[in-house]
């Protein structure tokens, strides 16, 4: 097109404030915290670019992996120079941008000066015609991927999707209903391989660590690659399965103190390895982006409440230059994104919240590997909530095989719903606790359809898991029961003492984890080496816990044994049986292992391997319970004649009147509720792992009693916790804060910087929208908008990564104007130019912004950012804009509200 008439030269330029100002500063510093052993960040400081890549380099970039969570099959290529010193920069990865689109092939066509001419004479009509395409167009293009550390933009993904599914049906030929069939298809394949997939993985994981769990203490001299248990074929002892003991005859150790060597230096080395497979996932990003960190690192620096208050605790009023400077002197943000389990992310996530990579394939291969060499060390860990950050990925990277939930950010978090709870399907082999975990713990936006899906992903999961037969029973559950003596009435004060001891004990662990952590955690050649914070725990691990039976076994095995009735263990050896008389020393016994049990679980969270909570804190309640119901058996054996106890005889089998495997699932349940805070879903888990439906109310009563308890103690779960001390931008959908004020009360005041007036003229300077979308990157909003004023009317508003797309596809920035207004028409057919304009910026401004009056109730902006997932909302006072508050601010006004209610 004729650049003499799109640039200008000698335009009058606008007045700059303050903020301009030193431009002959030093470049920022670049990747000061990146090595050459560190993988990619998703974020690091951002260079402005100096020169555009075309669109063919566009075209030509490969695939990323690790822009798995938000990328599509493209990836966008772009580079940045130098800028000026008061300027900061959007995080970004060093050459490749994890963002990715479709370049826009839109049907506008003849020069800047050609449909400027022709625009002074169109019609109303014309006009009105084209503002209609606009708009449509607006929600049909592909617009800029979104960025990392952003919000998704619910709204707009829900919108462009029926735009999808409207072009789809229009087409009323064979091949278009074909097509439209095979659109609402997709869906059901989808989760069907992601099913599938998730529990192909799953059998890999029980069956290699269960393996390497017995190399710990011998060998199958038969067949080196089976375990103990198919050596000896479900037996005990065999003749086949030989100790290492036995293989290394040493003078000064004897048997036992072989194999306690052996078990000890087991118990290192896999856990040693699990743990530098997970460091590898290492990840650096600037300290501009305020969170803490992103694993369950409970020790992780947390931004000082105070820092915004001066000397007389007033609130600072920092520019966003004098918030960036400040925040480039905190340390550089570390995080793995192996470790831990990954449900509180996976939370967020679904939330709206953007992690580029976290649910990519490295994390996925990385996370499975160190997953089966974690669990299978011994430590106090489990696989079921890495389990549910597994499936998560394979369900993100799955969205890759159809563009229908690859480009779509909200179709795609319909699916990472799915697959969130296909991981608790084979955890648990509890299909239907799979979906109700979904439904209340991890999604955010579920409707009726995503939840007949989920339903069908864990069905399909829950079938490949049987047709692969991990556990060798034919059985997918985790470990099952069954009880033939029903519960007694007088036994309800023992299940709901049990529900109380199960909330307390859930409440303190989180306080003890906090409390550890800010402790050890906090030293810093521990902070500065992970590694070997992990060896002290697996050598403690190690020490303590071989002399015990209940803690040197696996975690699934010894919740079974402890759940068991005494039916299973017949001539089994187990002294979980005993007589009337052995009923102490078996209650003393247990409570070691209580002890031991209890402390190392509290040390092991959060330290950098794949770990889950959630089998541990039933183990930990599982014992407690169990030495609950022996209690209780031997005081119906001993008092029978009370009449407290029923029809209970002192001649009776211990098991005949009271059966202790019953309170260790009541206590496991409600220590479980007690640090997750589930409620319905654990309650369907535990019925499904016992299919006793006589039992279903003790376990409900333990489980409601448990919430009350641990929440009066302690109001957040430790996923709850570990969100806020992450700083993540998760709006809590389930829990309304009590609203004193309206919106007018936190919305900023209206700034040169932070709109676009087009009073004058509907032309704007590049160099003037370029500072803007620089004072938002400045302000933190990765994600704002700028809106679009005329007489101070809202007329539109462009997304912040929208214009910065738009900006560096122009050739010339300093010498543009671009058309920022949908109600200018460019009535020009001229089809000798058919290229698109790259100074016509309406194709990315949003036509119609929500706006609420300044006025508004604070719970109604609750109800939009919640129900609707906006990123922000403008306001507006008497019909003229009055600002705009973004999600963030939103989220960290109500931080401060119930931080001010505590």
């Amino acid at each position: 097109m004729p650049r003499s008439v799109a640039s200008f030269q000698s335009i009058r330029h606008r007045a700059r404030d303050e903020d301009d100002e030193g431009e002959g500063g030093d470049p920022l510093e670049r990747q000061d915290t990146i090595s050459s052993t560190t993988p990619t960040s998703p974020t690091i400081s951002r260079r402005f670019r100096s020169s555009r890549p075309s669109e063919l380099d566009l075209r030509s970039n490969t695939p990323n992996e690790r822009s798995a969570l938000l990328g599509n099959s493209q990836t966008l290529s772009r580079s940045y120079a130098s800028m000026p010193a008061s300027m900061p920069g959007t995080p970004r990865p060093p050459n490749i941008r994890h963002a990715s689109m479709r370049l826009r092939q839109h049907s506008r066509s003849g020069s800047f000066s050609t449909r400027l001419v022709n625009a002074l004479g169109s019609e109303r009509r014309e006009a009105l015609e084209t503002s209609i395409h606009k708009t449509v167009s607006f929600w049909q293009d592909d617009r800029v991927w979104y960025d990392q550390f952003t919000s998704t933009d619910w709204v707009h993904d829900s919108i462009a999707d029926a735009y999808r599914v409207k072009a789809l049906r229009s087409r009323k030929d064979i091949r278009g209903r074909i097509a439209a069939w095979f659109d609402g298809a997709q869906g059901w394949i989808l989760v069907a391989i992601i099913g599938c997939i998730t529990a192909f993985l799953a059998y890999i994981v029980n069956v290699t660590e269960s393996l390497l769990f017995d190399y710990k203490s011998g060998y199958c001299t038969t067949k080196w690659l089976d375990s103990k248990k198919d050596c000896c074929s479900g037996a005990s002892t065999c003749e086949d399965w030989s100790h290492w003991g036995k293989v290394f005859h040493t003078d000064g150790l004897d048997h036992e103190g072989t194999q306690f060597v052996a078990f000890v230096v087991g118990v290192m080395a896999l856990a040693m390895a699990s743990c530098v497979l997970t460091l590898t996932t290492k990840t650096v990003i600037p300290s501009a982006v305020s969170l803490s960190t992103l694993d369950e690192n409970l020790a992780a620096d947390i931004l000082d409440p105070d820092q915004d208050q001066d000397e007389e605790g007033r609130k600072r009023s920092l520019s966003p230059a004098q918030a960036y400077s400040e925040s480039q002197l905190r340390p550089p943000m570390v995080y793995y994104s192996a470790a831990g389990s990954g449900v509180a992310e996976v939370k967020v996530i679904l939330s709206g919240f953007v992690l580029h990579g976290y649910l990519g394939l490295r994390t996925l291969v990385i996370k499975t590997l160190g997953l089966i060499l974690s669990v299978a060390s011994g430590l106090s860990l489990g696989k079921e909530g890495p389990y549910v950050h597994i499936a998560t990925c394979v369900g993100n990277i799955a969205c890759r095989l159809f563009s229908k939930y690859r480009d779509n950010d909200g179709k795609r978090r319909e699916v990472l719903s799915a697959s969130a709870a296909s991981g608790v399907a084979v955890a648990f082999g509890a299909p239907i606790g799979g979906v109700l975990f979904s439904l209340e713990e991890v999604s955010y936006y579920f409707p009726p359809k995503t939840l007949f899906r989920t339903f069908f992903c864990c069905i399909a999961a829950a079938l490949s898991l049987k047709f692969l037969n991990p556990y060798g029973t034919n059985k997918i559950v985790l470990f099952e029961v069954r009880y033939l003596t029903d519960w007694k009435f007088f036994e309800m004060v023992a299940f709901i003492l049990l529900g109380v001891l199960g909330g307390i004990l859930g409440a303190l662990f989180i306080k003890a984890s906090g409390l550890w952590a800010r402790t050890f955690r906090r030293f810093k050649v521990i902070k500065r080496w992970p590694m070997l914070e992990v060896m002290l725990v697996a050598l403690i691990t190690g020490l303590i816990s071989f002399w015990n039976r209940y803690t040197n076994m696996p975690v699934t095995e010894l919740m079974f044994e402890l759940a068991s009735p005494c039916d299973t263990f017949t001539n089994s050896g187990t002294g979980l049986c005993p007589t009337k008389d052995q009923i102490p020393a078996v209650i003393w016994y247990l409570s070691i292992a209580f002890v031991i049990k209890a402390l190392l679980t509290v040390i092991t969270f959060g330290i950098k391997v794949p770990a889950g909570i959630y089998v541990p804190s039933m183990v930990v309640g599982g014992i407690l319970g169990r030495i609950v119901g022996h209690i209780v058996q031997y005081l119906a054996l001993n008092y029978s004649h009370t009449g407290l106890f029923g029809d209970c005889k002192a001649d009776d089998n211990p098991e005949s009147c009271v059966v202790p495997g019953v309170y260790a699932m009541v206590a496991a349940g409600a220590t479980m509720t007690g640090v997750t805070r589930l409620s319905v879903t654990l309650a369907v888990i535990l019925f499904e792992l016992t299919g006793s439906l006589d039992h279903v109310l003790p376990f409900s009563i333990g489980i409601l009693v448990a919430k009350w308890t641990a929440d009066a103690l302690e109001p957040l779960s430790i996923y709850d916790m570990l969100t806020n001390m992450n700083s993540y931008p998760f709006l809590d959908n389930k829990v309304r804060p009590v609203f004193t004020t309206e919106l007018g009360d936190i919305t900023p005041r209206v700034r040169e910087e932070r709109i676009i007036d087009i009073s004058e003229s509907p032309l704007v300077p590049a160099k003037d929208l370029r500072h803007k979308q620089q004072y938002l990157h400045m302000a933190g909003e990765l994600d704002g908008g700028l809106p679009i004023v005329r007489d101070q009317i809202l007329v539109g508003l462009i997304p912040a990564p929208d214009l910065e797309f738009a900006l560096d596809k122009l050739d010339n920035e300093d010498n543009s104007l671009c058309l920022m207004s949908t109600q200018v028409h460019w009535n020009a057919n001229d089809e000798d130019e058919p290229e698109e304009d790259p100074t016509d910026f309406t194709a990315y401004i949003d036509p119609a912004p929500v706006a609420l009056d300044i006025h508004s109730p604070m719970d109604l902006v609750y109800e939009c950012f919640v129900k609707l997932g906006l990123r922000y909302i403008c306001v507006v006072r008497d019909g003229r804009y009055a600002g705009l508050v973004h999600k963030k601010a939103f989220v960290k006004y109500i931080k401060e509200l119930e931080a001010g209610g505590h």
